[in-house]
């Protein structure tokens, strides 16, 4: 999930996604063995900016493409013919979130899908099953728009594997700093706490918080598990202060097999209000 450094090779008994060179990010998938509620751990590393990308896999294997297809084709029906997307789609058709979702929409028809830190589809089965829904949710919502997709592990072969399926691969890192001028989801599960906190700074104003609508890992549970570590706080301290500005609704992942991908997972909304209200929560520099 974005430029990602290594987290040692395993956490809990899950495999990490893969390492950079410059070390910006770090990603783990979590156990696949539910021992209760498992709380985000907000894992911290150095500012880093914006830049161009490209992966230093340059060439596009077919034989890899044609299995990585069958691997989407297999992962998509089996997300869709679970238990777990029928809960999740009457979730989001139900009048509470439906309705946040139309608050974010506003007058526009469509909201963009940005999809950050997704991890090698590859690899992992967790990150095709995240990317499964994303996919699925175009298909089942004409509200949908086009799907960005950005994570600096991805692969040429990758890439085009996304592209044939109708993403569009982004050619810069943003650190998740894209401001919502227009209606946007962002589907970021289970990123760094950094990469929420990046996200919510570049948009610390109610006219854009309003317009997102964002996928990723329990704000409660970063609450919840506030530390006195300073580099914790830092960063998870716009995390914290939204708070007080948020409606969350989280999923209910049904089974294990879908576990590892989406537990403590939410859909996030910000309520609107006063411009002058946001920095009383985190002073805007921080």
């Amino acid at each position: 999930m974005y430029l990602i450094q290594l987290y040692g090779h395993f956490l809990m008994g899950a495999p990490v996604k893969n390492v950079s060179s410059d070390g910006e990010w770090t990603v783990v998938l979590p156990s696949k063995r539910r021992q209760g509620r498992r709380k985000p751990k907000p894992k911290v590393h150095e500012e880093e900016e914006e830049k161009p990308w490209k992966s230093d896999d340059l060439e596009v294997d077919p034989q890899r493409q044609a299995r990585l297809k069958k691997k989407m084709e297999i992962s998509i029906n089996k997300i869709e013919s679970s238990k777990f997307y029928t809960a999740l789609i009457e979730q989001l058709k139900s009048p509470e979130v439906s309705d946040q979702f139309r608050l974010v929409l506003g007058t526009e028809t469509q909201l963009q899908m940005v999809v950050y830190g997704i991890g090698s589809i590859e690899a992992y089965e967790s990150p095709r099953f995240q990317l499964s829904i994303a996919i699925l949710m175009k298909r089942e919502f004409d509200w949908v728009g086009n799907i960005e997709v950005f994570d600096p592990v991805l692969s040429a072969t990758e890439s085009s594997v996304l592209e044939s399926m109708g993403c569009m691969v982004l050619s810069v890192n943003e650190q998740a700093r894209r401001e919502a001028l227009k209606p946007t989801l962002f589907f970021m599960p289970h990123c760094e706490a950094n990469l929420y906190n990046n996200l919510l700074q570049a948009n610390w104003r109610m006219d854009r918080l309003c317009r997102i609508a964002l996928f990723g890992n329990s704000f409660q549970m970063y609450e919840e598990q506030v530390t006195v570590d300073p580099e914790v706080i830092r960063a998870t301290k716009r995390i914290i202060a939204a708070r007080k500005i948020t409606s969350e609704f989280a999923i209910e992942t049904v089974s294990d097999d879908y576990f590892p991908a989406f537990h403590d997972s939410s859909w996030h909304f910000f309520s609107s209000g006063l411009d002058s209200d946001l920095p009383l929560l985190v002073s805007v520099g921080s």
